[in-house]
Formats: structure tokens, sequence, C-alpha cells
């Protein structure tokens, strides 16, 4: 581990300035994959800066929605009685992820902003543009069984592991972001991760220094809460990453389906909506037939990489699954 100076921010503002006058400066708040990171020898700060005490971590209905503070545990969101009854999908991916002890520490802004799980991204004896840019990818030709398939460059396959923040890109959650001019602003969560391209080292379309200061869900999204399902496929039951997870949720009117959303998780670099595939629920009936043509069209630009070629299928069957349960025909 490197040597590196720490400060505990006394204000967003505070935190803000820090961050802007030293170099190399990364936020810490739970601390559950960045202190891993830099015990690794992984990323290698000078300054830390702990934004743990900031005071983001109500979770309140605000008007349009409720509010998740972005220094909320996992496990106070997930245990959360709105949560639970307005928006239960995000609840139950919540506990399908990590162990008691993680979710008790992690914070939502840090669910947001964890890195990818790839081996040779968490491994400094092998190339990885995302660790260091330029080095070359050994994860294409390697051991990439949990690897993204979806939305890959040449450049980076890696996968975003993240269940909590599939859940909430299927309900149109929003993203509030403190600039350092003292500003605000606000970003769809959809939008928040960053396909690899050329740049696989930059995860996400935050600005330097700006800080997370909640998730906001909307109140459409309470539509949803009669019919959802996170699905998550994994190689264990517990503690352990989804090889393919998908939120699925509807909206029934007269045994017809008036509205849809589909997320899925562990197949790209950020949680995967494909709004063309949702357009196909509209009007429909529910069916395994249906839901059969919606994977399809859903996984149609999927690509393997040796090893984790199974997900293009699994993330079909994981689709039909997810949404025969929501339908009520499983």
């Amino acid at each position: 581990m490197n040597p590196f100076q720490y400060s505990k921010a006394k204000s967003a503002d505070a935190a803000i300035n820090g961050y802007m006058e030293h170099d190399n400066t990364a936020y810490l708040a739970g601390g559950t994959n960045l202190v891993d990171r830099i015990r690794r020898d992984v990323t290698h700060p000078d300054y830390l800066i702990d934004v743990s005490e900031l005071p983001f971590s109500k979770i309140e209905k605000i008007e349009g929605g409720l509010r998740l503070g972005a220094m909320a545990s996992n496990s106070d969101t997930a245990d959360d009685e709105n949560v639970k009854n307005d928006y239960p999908i995000v609840s139950e991916a919540i506990l399908l992820g990590a162990t008691d002890q993680l979710r008790n520490k992690a914070t939502n802004g840090g669910n947001l902003m964890q890195r990818t799980r790839c081996s040779y991204y968490m491994s400094p004896h092998f190339a990885c543009n995302k660790r260091e840019p330029g080095s070359g990818c050994d994860a294409i030709d390697g051991h990439n069984r949990i690897l993204s398939v979806l939305g890959t460059s040449e450049k980076c396959i890696a996968s975003y592991p993240s269940d909590m923040c599939t859940a909430l890109a299927a309900l149109d959650a929003v993203v509030q972001i403190q600039t350092p001019n003292g500003g605000k602003r606000s970003l769809p969560l959809v939008d928040f991760r960053r396909l690899p391209g050329d740049s696989p080292e930059i995860d996400t379309n935050l600005k330097e220094g700006e800080l997370i200061t909640s998730i906001d869900l909307p109140e459409s999204s309470k539509a949803f809460a009669k019919a959802s399902h996170y699905l998550k496929v994994r190689d264990r039951h517990s503690y352990a990453f989804a090889l393919v997870s998908v939120a699925a949720a509807l909206v029934m009117e007269n045994n017809m389906i008036k509205d849809a959303r589909m997320a899925l998780g562990s197949v790209a670099a950020k949680p995967w909506r494909d709004q063309e595939a949702e357009a196909m629920f509209i009007g429909k009936k529910p069916s395994r037939e249906l839901f059969e043509k919606i994977a399809e069209k859903t996984m149609e630009g999927a690509k393997g990489y040796g090893e984790n070629d199974f997900k293009i299928e699994l993330g079909k069957r994981a689709i039909v699954k997810a949404f025969m349960k929501v339908a009520g025909l499983s």
C-alpha cells in the first residue's frame, strides 16, 4: 500500500475544495471497494477525503418521488419502508448483493462508483487499459467468464457488478450532483456510467471534483411496485457477483401490458437498457413467446469472447424467466 494523506470533510463545499486543491485525490465513503483496491496495489491515491459524515444519509420523500441519500448505507436503503413498499425491486436487488456486513458499510453513492471486479483489472501483474491506459486488455483472450458481452470495445470487456444500480436504472433513477462551482446538476442513472469505447479508464460521466449527494426515484416508477422482480443468476447462492441479472417490471391493465421496464446487469460496463426492446412489451398480452422475442432483440448485438460465450444464451433465458415470474406465468 502506498502512503497517502487523509482528511475528513466537514461539509460538501470543503470536500470539493479539498479535492480540487490536491492532485490524485479520491473521495472515501464506506470504502468497501476503494480500500480493497488500494490494498491490492490497483489504485494509488495521494490524498483521501472522507465524506462519510456529510449530511446525505437521509432517505426521504420529496416532491416527485423518493430521495436516497448518497451516504445512506445499502442496508438502511433496503430496509426503508418507502423503498420496500413503493420501489420493492430496489430492496430486492440490494439484499441479493454482498453480505450483511458489507451492506452495513457500503453507501449508495459508493455503490454507483464501484469499479469492475475483472480479475485482470484487480491484479497489477496483468495488462489492463482500465487500470493502465494503453497497456492492453489481457481479458479479451484470457479468463473472461464473468465479463461483458454487450457494449464492449477492442480495449476493454470489463463488466459492472452493481445489483442496486441495475434496479435503479430500470426505474429511471436520477443522480443528484454537487459541482465545484457551487452549483448542482442532475444526471439520469442510465447515463451515469460509460461504455469503454476508447477510454475504458473513465467509468462515469462525473466531472473533476463533483460529489454525488443523492439518487432520486421518480413518483411515476411507483406504478411498477405491484409487478416487479430482480433475478440474479450466479455461481453460488450468496456472496457472488452476477453472471447475468435482470430487473424486470410491468404495469398491467385488462390483462395487457401497459408499461414495462427492463435492465440487465453484469453483461456490460453499465446497467443495460434497450428501449426498443422495452417498447415491444407495450399493448401485448404477456406470454413466453413474447418474452422470447424481446430477449432475442435485447441480446442481438452481444459478442462473446470465449469463456463468456454462454452469457448470451443465459441472458436470453434470464429475461424470459424474470418476466414469466412478473407476469404470473411461471
